[in-house]
């Protein structure tokens, strides 16, 4: 098997973890990492001993089998289509880009270019999410509830964007169908943007989905309920678990307790490190060809969704005015 050539644009918080879970694989080579800010550099240099760069060219230039795009949104569309041009693969972190006509274009290239994107959707890899894939048959109703302290980071998108979409791109996996309706709330604290959301999705099959999500909480909950018409399922993302609750077959007896008569059954879930996972599937899909989990035509599908529900919140906001 040949050895990849790898490299990371953008190592601030989260793009330093792409350089790191990269430098420790096998049978891939951490060609070099770039980032305008000089003291990113400087910790990239000296924890993983690789050629640092200020712009993307300089480390496109070195030829790269695949690149990690983990830049600001903004910057999404102008980064990846230099990638996509310099015949690299692409890795680009959620959301997919600031707007929906900057992700088709960038869809479009790869496309174009004959070379694979995936997006970001880190939940995707969770084990817990992972372990629903054979749990569930028809969703009837969906609860998530997405709350987290306020990050300093990622606050020139809404929540939206920031948070929910993480949950709009698994509720879209899930229910396999189409939204025939949004209602929308949400609420700006210390952003420009809404820091608070609540939405209600309506979707073809008949499923209706809650989500709220929170970059102003004090506490952080990462959660999707799940209902069927026989099952109820609890998933943390968190803490890797998932519980499967179901009434236990058989009438029950008079008099008796019906709480009693559910059973509560924990899914096994393989527990590692999502990201690791998620940058391991998109190697995997280099090497092979095979189409990403994510691919760039999903991250476009949540992306769109997610503006379709800014709009709803901001008609909200206007109605209420």
């Amino acid at each position: 098997m040949n050895e990849l050539r790898v490299g990371v644009l953008g190592v601030g918080h989260l793009g330093y973890h792409h350089a790191r879970i990269y430098a420790a694989m096998e049978q891939v080579q951490l060609v070099g990492v770039a980032d305008p800010s000089h003291e990113r550099r400087a910790v990239a240099a000296t924890d993983f001993e690789v050629p640092v760069f200020e712009n993307a060219a300089s480390l496109l230039a070195l030829g790269l089998d695949a690149v990690s795009v983990v830049t600001p949104t903004t910057t999404h569309e102008e980064v990846v289509l230099q990638c996509l041009e310099a015949g690299a693969h692409v890795m680009v972190e959620k959301p997919i880009a600031a707007t929906v006509e900057a992700a088709e274009r960038m869809v479009a290239a790869a496309q174009v270019h004959g070379r694979l994107m995936q997006v970001g959707h880190i939940e995707r890899f969770n084990g817990a999410v992972l372990a629903l894939e054979h749990a569930l048959e028809h969703p009837r109703f969906i609860e998530c509830h997405r709350l987290s302290p306020f990050p300093g980071r990622g606050s020139d998108v809404s929540v939206v964007l920031d948070l929910m979409i993480h949950d709009l791109d698994i509720v879209l996996s899930l229910t396999q169908s189409e939204v025939t309706s949004i209602d929308a709330v949400g609420v700006p604290v210390f952003s420009a943007s809404e820091d608070i959301a609540n939405v209600r999705l309506r979707f073809e099959s008949g499923c209706v989905v809650n989500l709220t999500s929170s970059r102003v909480s004090l506490e952080k909950l990462r959660k999707i309920r799940i209902f069927e018409g026989n099952a109820y399922v609890s998933t943390d993302y968190s803490a890797q678990e998932v519980l499967v609750y179901r009434k236990k077959p058989g009438p029950i007896p008079d008099g008796a307790n019906p709480m009693e008569h559910i059973s509560i059954e924990p899914l096994h879930v393989e527990k590692d490190e999502p990201l690791k996972l998620e940058l391991k599937a998109f190697l995997e899909c280099v090497r092979t060809g095979h189409k990403p989990l994510v691919s760039g035509e999903e991250g476009l599908r949540a992306l769109r969704l997610a503006r379709r529900i800014e709009e709803a919140m901001h008609q909200h906001a206007d109605t209420h005015a």
